[in-house]
């Protein structure tokens, strides 16, 4: 593969050559990969439609890239390396070739299951081995994976599945989560009774728990595979093709399904993905995240595997059985890149320092945070405690629409900065406009975060809903694709990420719309209305604040608040749970009927200052109302 930029001259050099002459520059990278046929075309694109082509009228299929290729000198190199959440049961270590047999096996599975070219299959799974091993399966054989995050409730599932079409589900009978089990199988059961479009389910025992098996549609993962043999050649595809939809949240109530395509998302996460962590043979990467987040999908499966490297897969959390089993698992497995989350930092050094005290993380050499902006007191904690003050730690921007890292630090290369995501990497035109669309030059200023040219893995549409794309992304400022992220350019050139400044929540790292939180309140039989807000939150960066008005008298508060957290978890699940609940007697609304978003969040903020001029609200006086009683 193209060798890591590893001195601040190379990355100059290499990112003037990606921003003059773009399409000279990833034909370069492209060129590491195994194609059947090489492209006719680099990118045609415009941001208009919007349209992105890469590598155009190119052949191959991308898990010949992350198995096949990869037999010849790392067959008995490990790929995979799983840790379950029970620290007491065994690891499993994955080599290439048994990934490759396993692979091939499953795709079997799914093509005995009338699974061909194009179809979706819907993968709702604990973080087991048996999921990358689904994902893959269906990239061999052509099929869209469209994987959930298995802490999504049965009601979400089904949304989901729906929207996509989806004619087989890939899951298991329970999951392990902590000293929990979580009925898996029960949820999926829930999900079908809405979901006709699924005609078989193939389900992995992992807890032993007792399910229910629809006979005719629920098939046992371990039945299946022996039915099958591991050939199974890959099915030729082109660079366009669709690989993957993965659901996120936007400001309205409905998911939108991102789609991303073979040839360009290939290219663009493995690029990155040596460039980030800057593996050598022999070293451990772990990833905290779960496959059901893009993170999972570009930095635990596709980047890792492509670039031949072994990828560490954990079924626990971070806080069981106690506060210290990240450092022993990183101890225990030697790990040297380490890529989490900033609410699981700020969770851990909540705990305190005893829990880090027994380990002594002297195989780390990386450190890494992703999902939202990590905040000083954080970024220090990690690197003085986790890091000991040696580890580089990369500070990485991006989305589930920009399928891979766009904005990090370099190890080794690039000047740390606490809580700055630092430079773009090659390939990435960053902008900072005002509200009307002008740029903003030079330094010292902050603005909209906006990308005035294409990378390989940008989104290519909303699945069945091409006006949604360009709706939300790129009818904003014409001619640029709006992350929907304020950021601010310092003196050096250094980019601060802001957070939003649109209607979308960033909780934990992840991403949900308020109007989605919003339906789900609004289906308690006691609410009228709501409104939900973000506001600070020391562990998760951001909570969910919820405003509420009720239809009658309401005997027991806190028997209410319970009862529309529940609400909220059947309808999406435990993450869009509401942190607070406040009942209003109604909320400020322009006299077009609009909420005042600005001014609830200023309120859940604890923020008296700048409400501006209130007086031409409909209801100026719910205003002092509201603050009186902010919880």
């Amino acid at each position: 593969m193209k060798s890591p930029i590893t001195a601040w001259e190379q990355y100059i050099e290499e990112y003037k050559l990606s921003i003059e002459k773009p399409e000279s520059f990833w034909a370069g990278v492209a060129d590491e990969f195994s194609w059947r046929k090489k492209w006719d075309k680099v990118l045609e694109w415009n941001f208009d439609e919007p349209k992105f082509e890469w590598f155009k009228g190119a052949k191959f299929n991308i898990t010949e890239n992350i198995l096949d290729r990869h037999l010849a000198d790392k067959s008995d190199y490990p790929a995979i390396i799983w840790e379950p959440n029970d620290p007491n049961e065994s690891g499993i270590s994955i080599s290439y070739l048994e990934l490759y047999n396993k692979v091939c096996n499953f795709a079997n599975v799914l093509k005995s299951h009338n699974v061909k070219k194009a179809d979706r299959v819907c993968i709702y799974m604990p973080m087991v081995p048996e999921a990358v091993i689904a994902i893959l399966a269906c990239a061999r054989i052509g099929a869209i994976h469209s994987v959930v995050f298995a802490g999504f409730s049965a009601n979400a599932l089904s949304e989901r599945i729906n929207d996509a079409q989806c004619k087989v589900l890939v899951t298991s009978d329970g999951g392990f989560r902590g000293n929990k089990v979580t009925p898996i199988k029960d949820i999926v059961d829930e999900a079908l009774v809405e979901s006709a479009s699924v005609k078989s389910v193939i389900v992995l025992k992992r807890t032993g728990s007792k399910v229910n098996m629809s006979e005719g549609r629920d098939h046992w993962w371990h039945d299946e595979i022996l039915r099958q043999t591991n050939i199974c050649p890959a099915v030729e595809m082109d660079s366009e093709d669709m690989l993957f939809i993965l659901y996120t949240s936007g400001s309205t109530g409905k998911p939108k399904g991102v789609v991303h395509t073979c040839g360009g998302y290939m290219v663009y996460t493995c690029y990155t993905f040596n460039n980030l962590f800057q593996l050598k043979d022999g070293e451990v990467y772990w990833c905290t995240a779960d496959i059901g987040w893009i993170t999972g999908h570009s930095y635990i499966v596709y980047g890792p595997l492509l670039a031949g490297a072994t990828s560490v897969i954990f079924e626990g959390i971070p806080t069981w059985p106690d506060s210290g089993r990240f450092w022993a698992v990183c101890d225990k497995l030697k790990v040297n890149q380490f890529y989490t989350a900033p609410t699981a930092i700020r969770s851990l050094m909540a705990a305190g320092l005893e829990y880090v005290a027994p380990y002594s993380l002297s195989s780390l050499k990386l450190i890494g945070s992703v999902g939202e902006p990590i905040n000083e007191e954080a970024w220090q904690w990690y690197y003085k405690n986790i890091g000991k003050n040696k580890c580089y730690l990369i500070d990485t921007w991006w989305q589930t629409e920009t399928g891979g890292a766009m904005i990090s630090p370099i190890p080794g290369v690039t000047k740390l900065k606490p809580s700055y995501a630092s430079l773009p990497l090659p390939g990435v035109q960053l902008e900072l406009l005002d509200s009307s669309g002008n740029v903003l030059e030079g330094n010292n200023v902050e603005g909209l975060l906006c990308i005035k040219y294409p990378w390989p893995s940008i989104i290519r549409t909303i699945y069945g809903d091409h006006q949604r794309c360009k709706q939300n992304y790129f009818d904003n400022f014409k001619g640029y694709y709006f992350t929907g992220d304020g950021a601010k350019r310092d003196e050096e050139g250094y980019y601060r990420i802001i957070g939003r400044v649109d209607d979308v929540m960033n909780i934990s790292g992840h991403r949900l719309g308020t109007a989605e939180v919003e339906n789900a309140i609004n289906q308690h039989p006691f609410v009228v209305e709501s409104a939900v807000v973000a506001y600070p939150h020391d562990i998760k960066g951001q909570g969910i604040y919820a405003y509420v008005i009720t239809n009658s008298f309401i005997e027991s508060v806190e028997t209410l608040r319970d009862e529309i957290q529940t609400t909220v978890i059947k309808e999406i699940g435990p993450i869009a749970k509401p942190d607070k609940i406040h009942f209003v007697s109604a909320l400020p609304k322009t006299r077009s009927g609009k909420i005042m978003r600005r001014i609830l969040r200023k309120i859940a903020s604890h923020n008296d200052s700048g409400f501006g001029d209130i007086s031409t609200l409909l209801n100026p006086e719910i205003v002092e109302e509201i603050k009186a009683g902010v919880l």
